[in-house]
C-alpha cells in the first residue's frame, strides 16, 4: 500500500535542521485516511525563511510534541490502518524521505517504510515519456504547505495517473 507523505522543515537537511510537521495519506479512492503530526526542534539551527513556509514561528515549534511522540504515533497509525509493509511516495522524495527516514531511525531505531522510496514526479515523467513534464496540474487540493493538503493533492495526482493508465488499455499493476 502506498502512503503519500509530505513534510515541512526549518532547513535543508535532518540533524542540522528540524522537521516541523508532516502529513500522510493512504493512496486509495476517497483519500479519507490521513495523518498529521508536528515535531519539536531537534536542533538550535533554523532558517527563518524555511520556517516561515510552514506557517509556524520558532516559539510555536518549541511547544510541539517531541519527535519521539510524533514518530511513534505515525508508526502506530500505519499499523492501525493495517499497513504492514507501507511504500513511501512523495512529490520530492529526496527531501521528504531524508527527514522521515532520519527521524524514524533517530526516534524508533527503525523505519516501517524500509530502505526505499518513490518519487511521484519521476513516475509521471516515465508515464508520459517526457523528462520535462510535470504532474502538478493533476492535483485538485490546493498546495498550501500544510503537509496533509500537499500529500492529498499529490495522492490525487497519483490516482489520476493510475486511472489514465487503466483507461489507455494498458495493464497497470494495482498499487493502491
Amino acid at each position: 500500500m502506498y502512503v503519500m507523505v509530505d513534510i515541512e522543515a526549518d532547513g535543508p537537511c535532518p540533524g542540522l535542521y528540524s522537521m516541523v510537521s508532516f502529513g500522510a495519506v493512504i493512496v486509495e479512492e476517497g483519500l479519507n485516511r490521513t495523518f498529521y503530526a508536528q515535531c519539536r526542534p531537534i536542533s538550535d539551527n533554523f532558517i527563518p525563511e524555511a520556517l516561515k513556509v510552514s506557517g509556524h514561528s520558532r516559539e510555536e515549534t518549541l511547544e510541539f510534541p517531541t519527535p519521539e511522540e510524533s514518530m511513534l504515533a505515525f508508526a502506530n497509525w500505519l499499523a492501525e490502518n493495517g499497513i504492514s509493509s507501507p511504500r513511501f511516495i512523495s512529490d520530492n522524495n529526496g527531501f521528504d524521505w531524508q527527514f522521515i527516514n532520519y527521524y524514524f531511525h533517530l526516534c524508533l531505531k527503525k523505519n516501517p517504510f524500509g530502505f526505499s522510496s518513490t518519487n511521484l514526479g519521476s513516475l509521471y515523467k516515465g508515464m508520459v515519456k517526457d523528462l520535462r513534464k510535470n504532474f502538478k496540474h493533476l492535483r485538485r487540493t490546493k498546495h498550501s504547505h500544510h503537509p496533509v493538503d500537499d500529500a492529498k493533492g499529490n495522492a490525487e495526482a497519483l490516482l489520476t495517473m493510475l486511472r489514465q493508465i487503466k483507461t489507455s488499455g494498458k495493464k497497470a499493476n494495482d498499487i493502491v
